[in-house]
């Protein structure tokens, strides 16, 4: 049984592929720090997709040290490369958001095809091995094989579910499971949302009117509102992350099928560009690999042999 840490350095090993490993090369055997490795530095740095915007700053505090002759030597470009991604990723870190009286409200949103109800279910995995009382909303009622999907993964968590059939009003099914996760005094429910496109205005209002519904009957719900994002579209990603933003007031992501893409990157792109904290990763299929998202562990993976 692998435990956590190697969990997490087998699944960003793409990652480290994409990023640290081309960094070591461009630092290979060079004996200055000049324009011509900075250049190849910068490429490295947003082909791996970490922004423009943090490969900038990270030449540009590089550029500085050099000019008042703090930093000389081209190994030592790595460790302050290390340094910047973590301080990036510390500074939109924060606690979840766990309600004072339970239930505590996560609604789940995303794209299509972003793993969002199978993140649902390993969320209820995750909070059921802690102990906790889950209960799961299917509020996709649009797709009969994601209201199925959560029902197997109730099955294989022992927690229950609140459906309506197919085609019944998402925010009816959220009033329903408010009110029974109350009732039954669970800890957490997790609100499954079906997948919606960023650009389509009737279904974010949708999301809307589901969040209104959760702060009338729930004083302060939704707690959380995490954004279930698929790593392997690089830059896409941060764009829907933006749009969902504005719209549904994400407080947290989910990073989904990080072990499959070399541009892992992406993590620190969004968490600068929207100052959200990354809450949870995904870096394999089973329940397990569903990882508790910490910017140091994270950082020292990468960047540790």
């Amino acid at each position: 049984m692998l435990s956590l840490l190697d969990r997490l350095k087998q699944g960003i090993q793409k990652t480290r592929t994409g990023l640290v490993s081309k960094v070591e090369d461009v630092l290979l055997g060079k004996k200055e720090i000049d324009a011509d490795l900075l250049e190849e530095l910068e490429y490295t740095l947003i082909s791996a997709d970490i922004g423009v915007r943090t490969a900038n700053e990270i030449l540009e505090g590089i550029r500085q040290r050099v000019d008042r002759h703090l930093v000389n030597d081209p190994s030592e470009l790595r460790q302050l490369i290390s340094e910047h991604l973590l301080g990036v990723l510390e500074a939109s870190d924060r606690p979840l958001n766990f309600a004072a009286e339970a239930p505590t409200v996560v609604l789940m949103v995303g794209v299509n095809g972003s793993g969002k109800t199978t993140t649902t279910g390993k969320l209820a995995a995750r909070f059921s091995g802690e102990g906790k009382t889950v209960l799961m909303c299917a509020a996709d009622t649009f797709r009969a094989a994601a209201i199925e999907q959560l029902e197997v993964w109730g099955q294989r968590t022992k927690s229950d579910i609140i459906r309506q059939s197919q085609g019944s009003d998402p925010s009816a099914v959220v009033f329903d499971a408010l009110h029974a996760a109350r009732a039954r005094k669970s800890d957490v429910l997790l609100v499954d949302t079906a997948g919606r496109l960023h650009t389509k205005s009737n279904l974010m209002v949708e999301l809307e009117k589901m969040r209104r519904t959760a702060g009338r009957v729930i004083e302060g719900a939704p707690h959380e509102v995490w954004l279930v994002l698929d790593a392997t579209t690089g830059q896409n990603g941060l764009e829907q992350a933006r749009k969902f933003t504005e719209s549904a007031g994400v407080t947290g992501l989910i990073l989904t099928k990080l072990d499959g893409t070399a541009k892992g990157g992406i993590v620190v792109a969004i968490t600068r560009e929207l100052n959200l904290p990354i809450r949870f990763i995904g870096v394999g299929e089973q329940a397990e690999d569903l990882l508790p998202f910490e910017p140091e562990k994270f950082i020292s993976s990468l960047f540790e042999a």
